[in-house]
């Protein structure tokens, strides 16, 4: 029976996480040097190298090198300085049951998922549960090098997300599911820290919102294109292809049993938060007219 302990060789599907690397960071190449005759032997020949005689450029670190999930976190750092700590979650969807039956009602709800979607669920649920940027990447028809101000719009949106749930998930602190209810028992390993709101909802849903600003024409009007990928605004009947897909990334979570219903909608609620104050930052603004120069 032990022979069953091999099945956490499972974990190996967390090396999905090396995705990262696709949409930035500068992850996953590697350049293995010649230890008997090394590269900068062979081309110096026991020379000075040669440098700038511009004292200022040397002290420069050139702007196209850098990455734009580095470059996310500047406008991080300006979004600190908002009232972003002071969500309403004023919506019913979005507040936290109280009364046992509606505690209940939302367990019942996600054992039903655990045993009717699960099974077909769960390659999105491995292949999501460390990064899910990737697939924003292939909805919107981009790649990895190109369209480089639209892929800081994907990680500012998952970058300001996790930094602003995590202030609430400490303030509300609310167990997991799978901890109300073990039987649950969730594919992949529950995250070290509370339920309510879900961080992937609030990340999906607020990348999915960011790089919407950017698909517009010249004239900043949406386009075809737009109502494809961003949808129609306040009918809900016609979501767009980047919503549907933060809706479905933050289920996924509900189906592998790690979030509760009203989770997810917290985090969609706290997405649309963060974009009002984000909105009214210099340094988004600059981003997001950069990006719509792309989509032109």
């Amino acid at each position: 029976m032990t022979g069953n302990t091999g099945n956490t060789g499972n974990t190996g599907n967390t090396g999905n996480i090396g995705n990262v690397g696709n949409v930035g960071g500068g992850g996953g190449l590697f350049y293995p040097d010649r230890v008997d005759l090394p590269f900068t032997f062979a081309v110096l020949q026991g020379q000075n190298p040669p440098l700038d005689s511009d004292v200022t450029a040397l002290r420069q670190f050139p702007m196209p090198l850098w990455d734009q999930q580095w470059l996310s976190w500047l406008v991080l750092q300006d979004f600190a300085t908002t009232t972003w700590q002071t969500c309403p979650f004023s919506t019913q969807g979005a507040k936290i049951p109280t009364k046992l039956a509606d505690i209940e009602a939302e367990l019942g709800t996600l054992e039903k998922a655990a045993i009717d979607e699960r099974p077909d669920a769960l390659g999105e649920i491995l292949a999501q549960a460390d990064e899910f940027l990737t697939y924003f990447i292939a909805v919107l028809g981009i790649n990895t090098t190109a369209f480089p101000k639209t892929r800081q719009l994907l990680h500012i949106g998952n970058l300001v997300g996790s930094f602003a749930v995590m202030y609430y998930k400490a303030s509300v602190n609310r167990a997991r599911p799978s901890q109300l209810m073990p039987a649950l028992l969730p594919p992949i390993a529950v995250p070290g820290h509370a339920s309510y709101p879900s961080g992937h909802s609030t990340q999906a849903h607020l990348a999915a919102a960011c790089v919407a600003l950017a698909i517009v024409d010249a004239n900043g009007n949406p386009t075809a294109t737009t109502v494809a990928l961003a949808g129609v605004p306040g009918d809900p009947s016609k979501p767009g292809a980047l919503n549907v897909l933060a809706d479905r990334i933050a289920r996924n979570r509900e189906i592998a049993g790690l979030h509760f219903p009203s989770d997810s909608a917290a985090g969609v609620e706290l997405a649309a938060y963060c974009l009002n104050l984000l909105q009214g930052l210099k340094s988004f603004k600059a981003v997001v007219t950069a990006a719509q120069k792309e989509w032109q």
